[in-house]
């Protein structure tokens, strides 16, 4: 007989491991390293640097919603900026890692590198950087998100369908553009194989700092029949100027996408790769007993 008096059952919360565990998760013993975000160098422009600024400041109150509990700083590579944003992070022996650093870059981007492990070397900060934004499945969604607002393409995704219909705006064909040589090729051809899965149309990969591989690009879309293209930057902003992307597109009789810019999907694959090293970190340097916090109730009596 049913005892509608009786509580039900407590579940306690199981932390979860291997490949079903969390991605966002890490372990709590090694502490809250500060997050720092490096929005990329600016390369080519004559701008002041407000649009990396407004960048990284938007994207700290994106990346916030996914990790309330750290401390999160930004900076522009090759600026003061980032200089500043790592001061104070010198190493202790209390923590076994003081912040990770988060290139807002979508691939391989050298002079971003370098300019963040140069404001490392200055601020003498004990952090680490992580891999960049991509190649990642997420990106694909985002280039998808700013087509669709530009009107170049639906909204909805559709797979092994062709979403052009005759006689419309809609592209017909896609350069996804990158930036950083052919590392950066290498990341935006991964992005371009999942964005072509999503529209039903041929888009390829192509070197924005390289007119022989835009060249051949466009080519390969002309012979394909595409008589619409359309470039879609698969960089944040300010690693490729807006003045040489529309330089770019009038050259090739072509219209192009906004950058990626901030957004939430950029965040999450942010908190992502801030979760990976410290979840790497918790692998490598194991909590000693005295990390461990002493269990509480009456089984667990101190003796006296």
């Amino acid at each position: 007989m049913h005892n509608s008096d009786r509580l039900p059952p407590r579940d306690l919360p199981r932390r979860r491991s291997g490949r079903h565990r969390n991605p966002l998760s890490f372990d709590s013993w090694v502490g809250t390293p500060t997050l720092v975000l490096a929005v990329p160098a600016e390369t080519g422009s004559s701008d002041d640097g407000s649009d990396g600024a407004g960048i990284g400041a938007e994207m700290a109150d994106l990346v916030r919603a996914y990790r309330p509990e750290v401390t999160l700083r930004h900076g522009r590579a090759g600026s003061p900026d980032l200089v500043e944003a790592l001061a104070g992070l010198e190493s202790r022996e209390d923590h076994p890692l003081r912040g990770v650093v988060v290139p807002l870059v979508t691939g391989p981007h050298r002079p971003t590198s370098e300019a963040v492990d140069a404001a490392v070397a200055e601020a003498g900060a004990d952090v680490r950087v992580t891999e960049a934004l991509g190649p990642h499945p997420m990106l694909a969604e985002t280039l998808h998100l700013r087509l669709a607002e530009a009107g170049f393409v639906r909204a909805d995704r559709m797979r092994l369908i062709s979403v052009v219909a005759p006689g419309t705006q809609m592209t017909d064909g896609v350069v996804v553009g990158a930036v950083g040589g052919d590392e950066g090729i290498s990341a935006a051809g991964v992005t371009a194989v999942l964005l072509a899965a999503r529209l039903g149309i041929t888009v390829l990969p192509a070197d924005l700092e390289d007119r022989g591989s835009l060249d051949d690009a466009f080519q390969q879309l002309s012979a394909a029949g595409c008589a619409r293209p359309v470039i879609a930057p698969c960089a944040v902003g300010p690693e490729f100027p807006a003045e040489r992307l529309d330089e770019l597109a009038r050259h090739y009789d072509a219209r192009a996408s906004a950058p990626l810019g901030a957004g939430s999907t950029l965040a999450k694959i942010a908190a992502l790769r801030y979760a990976e090293v410290l979840n790497t970190l918790g692998a490598e340097v194991p909590p000693t007993a005295d990390d461990v916090p002493a269990p509480v109730g009456s089984r667990h009596r101190q003796e006296e």
